[in-house]
Formats: structure tokens, sequence, C-alpha cells
């Protein structure tokens, strides 16, 4: 049987774990924290519960960079550094390979203590057949153990975590960029918002309503995705770096290898007419007409995108505020506003669908938040009720 030699994985694993040489995670120094770093860390470096931590989450929102944060986190602490162990499963040399032998080979390589306190880190575990049965065993044996997964295939993370981790995993769900988060990473919030009390509450206004609205319109476009707030090149062209990351790795690889879909070319037209349709209501059978796929197949799809945290349908509800047996209309919102740009062409103020885009970008800064796990829509003809 071919094998591939434990000495170049080794060398392999200690290419990727920098720190273990200098005791530094190499990371450029002015590179932002997200706003759910602080809340991240306090799960992730939880040491009075004995649960695994799954970091969960769309594409391309900074998932792994926020891992490599929580290594210069820990190491600033004064973590040892030989302790600390990340490894992407996505890297061919590490393909199928189980998690306790990655376990022992960590251990050989960095020779520290296996009873101590150490963190291990898996990004994009999704990769590895049956990772969740292999985590809750590595949990339950080594209790002094911190294992952290991620993954963007988000819907088999979610899957999986919830049927075999059930009081062993704690998940933690990292969205797109906020917009709060935006005017921090350029640098201008300061500038453009101000805090103002009102009656023992804090509401806030604006500096510039011009400028933060020019702002806003950039934020729909770009600035759900971290990288190309920071960029400028990434910027000119998002379609090219973003839009087909979304298309070929989550539309053409992630969902069709976990569901089985075979003809990808149809979830694509679907994803591209509801993408384009943002923040609209939508009846099932317009849209069978307009995407060229069958009702039934739509229904099926629609879970598929929504558990791949792509999208979110909000359900309409009756004078009564009771849903529909029948949910032959709905909303769907894109859970990246920038995702539209990223797929079509940039948005611009006197677009018509800036209304659209506006509404969806509202709903993305609440939709992980579970103030918004049971929020409907209604369209009464007399308009508001009590309900």
């Amino acid at each position: 049987m071919l094998e591939i030699a434990e000495a170049d994985i080794l060398k392999s694993l200690k290419r990727d774990n920098t720190w273990w040489l200098d005791g530094r995670a190499a990371l450029p120094s002015d590179l932002r924290k997200r706003a759910y770093f602080e809340p991240f860390v306090k799960v992730a470096l939880n040491w009075d519960v004995n649960r695994s931590v799954v970091l969960m989450g769309p594409r391309r929102v900074g998932k792994t960079v926020m891992l490599k944060q929580l290594v210069e986190y820990a190491l600033s602490g004064g973590f040892p550094a030989g302790q600390l162990f990340m490894v992407s499963l996505d890297t061919p040399l590490y393909s199928g390979m189980a998690l306790e032998r990655l376990l022992q080979l960590f251990e050989k390589q960095s020779l520290h203590d296996p009873g101590s306190r150490r963190v291990m880190i898996f990004d994009e575990i999704q990769y590895l057949k049956d990772w969740e049965v292999h985590l809750k065993a590595l949990t339950d044996r080594y209790p002094d153990t911190r294992f952290i997964v991620s993954g963007s295939a988000a819907a088999a993370l979610r899957l999986k975590s919830l049927e075999s981790g059930a009081g062993r995993f704690t998940e933690f769900f990292l969205p797109p960029l906020t917009f709060a988060e935006f005017l921090d990473f350029k640098g201008i919030e300061d500038d453009l918002i101000m805090p103002r009390p009102v009656e023992q509450r804090t509401r806030y206004e604006t500096r510039d309503i011009h400028r933060l609205n020019r702002e806003f319109i950039e934020y729909l476009n770009y600035g759900g995705y971290p990288e190309a707030v920071l960029n400028e090149y990434i910027q000119q062209d998002v379609t090219r770096y973003l839009g087909r990351d979304i298309i070929d790795k989550v539309l053409l690889r992630d969902l069709p290898s976990l569901y089985g879909i075979h003809n990808v070319q149809e979830l694509n037209r679907l994803f591209s007419t509801i993408a384009y349709h943002s923040g609209q209501e939508i009846n099932l059978q317009n849209l069978a007409t307009s995407s060229g796929v069958g009702k039934n197949t739509i229904s099926r799809y629609l879970e598929y995108l929504e558990a791949a945290f792509l999208i979110v349908r909000v359900r309409r509800v009756d004078d009564s505020g009771k849903t529909f047996q029948r949910n032959r209309n709905f909303k769907v919102y894109l859970i990246n506003p920038s995702m539209r740009c990223a797929l079509f062409s940039p948005l611009h103020e006197e677009d018509e669908a800036m209304g659209f885009m506006a509404e969806t970008a509202i709903f993305s800064q609440w939709v992980h938040s579970d103030f918004m796990r049971n929020i409907h829509y209604a369209r009464w003809k007399k308009g508001r009720q009590d309900l």
C-alpha cells in the first residue's frame, strides 16, 4: 500500500504551526478582529466545561483568520506554544487522516505533556468523513484538551453536530460582516456615528448622513466580506474574486457532495434567480417558471440553500397571525447582502433593487440573533393589525 512518509507529514505540521519555532502566530499587526472575537474566545477557551466548539458560517467571512487570532491571543496570554495545534483538513497531505492520528503526530512533533492543557484546531472539518463521531470520542477521552473545529459547509456541520454532539459540542455562528463592523474596519465609525443618551438608553446619530448613505451602498456591494473591505483590488472585481468562489465551492461542490445533487446547473439557476430578487415576495409557481425548476425540486433546494447559510426564508402570516398551511408565497433574503454584487454587478443609488437590498441588509444584521428565529411578515389589506 502506498503511503505518505510520516517525516513529510511532520514537516508539514511544523510548517503550518510556525509558533512551535518562534512562539508567534505570524499575523499582520494591523489585522482587525471581528466584533464576535471576544465572545468566541470565551467559548473556545472555557476550561470549566468539557465541550468542543464547532465554528460555522458562510464562506469568506473570516473563520480561519479568527482561529489564527485565537492562537495569537492564547500565545500572548502565556499559553505554551508547543501545546497549540492547528491544521486545515482540506490540505491534500492530511486527506482522510483520522483526528486521533493527527493528535498522535502532534504529540510526537511538539513533545509536550499529553496530560496538560492544550488546544487543537481542525479547520474545514467537513472534509473528514464521520468527523463528529471521532470528535465526540476525543472530547470524552481528553478532558484537558480543547478541540475546536470549523468549516464552510455549514449544512453538514450543523446537521452532524446536532446528531452526534449533544452535550459535547457548542456551536458558534460567525455571520457576514455587519455594517457597524464595516465602518470599524474602514476606521471611519467615530467620524460618522456618535452616541446620544436618551432616557437611560443609548441612541446613535450620524454626523454626515450623505457620507453614511454612500458608505452603506459600498457595504451592500462588498462590505459583507472582510477581505474585500481591506483590499481595494478585490473591491474592483468582486465577481471574479468572491462570486466564483460561491458558485464553485458551495453550489458546485459542497451542496452536491452533501445531498447527492446531480443537476448542479439547475441548482445554480435557482439560486441566481433568488439572489437577484432578494428581499422580494416570491410565489412558488412563478419561481418555478422563471428558474425552470420543478416546484417539488425547488422546495428541496431551498432547504439545502438555507442549511448552507446562503439564504433565509421568511414565511407569511394571515390576519390572525397564523402561518398558512401551504407556503405558496414567502420572502427570501440573502444571508450576505454583498452576495448579489458578487454574482451580478454593483448596485447604485438609483437602481430599482436598492430598496429590496436595503431591506436585505437590515435583515442580515440580525438574522443570527435568537430574536429573529420566529420572524414572519404580513400583507394585510386593512393595514397593521393588533394580535
